[in-house]
């Protein structure tokens, strides 16, 4: 659900409140298994320069809770909530209290955050912090309220005394999914987390990075099919393939992308390498995911500039490609028709 994709995918407005409540619920009567959010503070200095009105940027946690309040079924997850921006122990309670009210489906997917002007913005004190130790020590904090009665921790960045978290996750302990899609990344999810969510690459590298995951967890003692890897990806789906891939082209998830191509790669030529194109290829491509790991496909949000355009593409997705891969597999077909 594009909790903070103004501006960056989708325009300046977009979704109201009532349409993240409408979403969730469709997407569960739709047969999705999980719902997502993301996690922005202040708009990235492209959007500023591209905009003349400023973004909502919804507080993900809290959208997730709506949305957990209105459904049974669907995961609720974020994809990626920027961690040292929290209060840790704020943050403790938030997931606490989120995995509770939804009977352990939160998935908290966490990461440092992509742009250094947002940490301007809204942290200052953390300019030229290393946002990585700050992650890592974090997390470590995170788990141990999690699990522990009685915590006392005094780091680099946190520190607590004697402090208490009640209530802990629905079944003891939140689920925790690590941003980032470099070695360091890799390891920190099988060092903190129940599982990973890697950022936008080549499938074949993607591919490559899943095996390196199963076997670094292995080699640390961990059940290696036990974490989860829910990786982003851009979608877009239409009847015409050629032209729907004409039209993500010229999105703003196109611009954003390349925002953050620190690698020099042109995101305009990753098309294969996302859920972008006619029915067949898409159903395709996520049939090569699953077959490479993937559990989750955490879209980010899908291409478009109306809010009608947006539920078309929740509609078309679950009927082009949840239901066909349900059959197919033998799964449960949980897809509703159109209200």
């Amino acid at each position: 659900m594009p909790t903070g994709m103004e501006g960056l995918i989708n325009p300046i407005p977009f979704f109201e409140p009532r349409h993240f409540i409408e979403a969730a619920c469709r997407a569960e009567e739709l047969g999705y298994d999980s719902v997502w959010g993301n996690d922005h503070y202040a708009p990235q200095n492209y959007v500023r320069q591209n905009h003349g009105a400023t973004p909502n940027f919804y507080e993900v946690l809290t959208v997730l809770t709506a949305a957990a309040a209105v459904t049974q079924r669907v995961q609720v997850g974020t994809a990626v909530l920027v961690l040292p921006m929290r209060d840790i122990v704020t943050l403790a309670r938030q997931a606490a209290t989120l995995d509770q009210i939804s009977k352990g489906r939160l998935l908290l997917g966490v990461g440092i955050g992509a742009y250094p002007e947002e940490y301007a913005a809204a942290r200052p004190d953390l300019v030229g912090a290393h946002r990585g130790e700050m992650l890592e020590e974090g997390l470590t904090l995170l788990r141990r309220l999690m699990r522990e009665p009685t915590v006392s921790h005094h780091g680099q960045h946190y520190a607590v005394e004697s402090l208490e978290l009640a209530p802990k996750g629905y079944d003891g302990e939140v689920q925790v999914l690590v941003g980032g899609h470099q070695l360091r990344g890799i390891d920190r999810a099988i060092r903190y987390g129940t599982g990973w969510i890697p950022g936008w690459r080549p499938f074949d590298e993607l591919a490559e990075w899943i095996r390196t995951l199963r076997e670094r967890a292995e080699a640390a003692g961990r059940d290696a099919n036990s974490l989860t890897v829910a990786p982003q990806l851009s979608c877009l789906i239409g009847r015409n393939h050629e032209a729907t891939e004409r039209r993500y082209v010229s999105t703003g998830m196109v611009q954003h992308r390349r925002s953050l191509a620190f690698d020099g790669r042109d995101p305009a030529k990753s098309l294969h390498n996302n859920l972008i194109g006619g029915y067949d290829a898409v159903y395709e491509r996520v049939e090569r995911l699953a077959e490479m790991g993937a559990d989750h496909l955490a879209c980010t949000t899908f291409c478009v500039d109306t809010v009608e355009e947006w539920f078309e593409q929740l509609e078309l997705f679950a009927v082009e490609v949840i239901r066909p891969y349900r059959r197919v597999h033998g799964l449960s077909d949980t897809v509703a028709t159109s209200r």
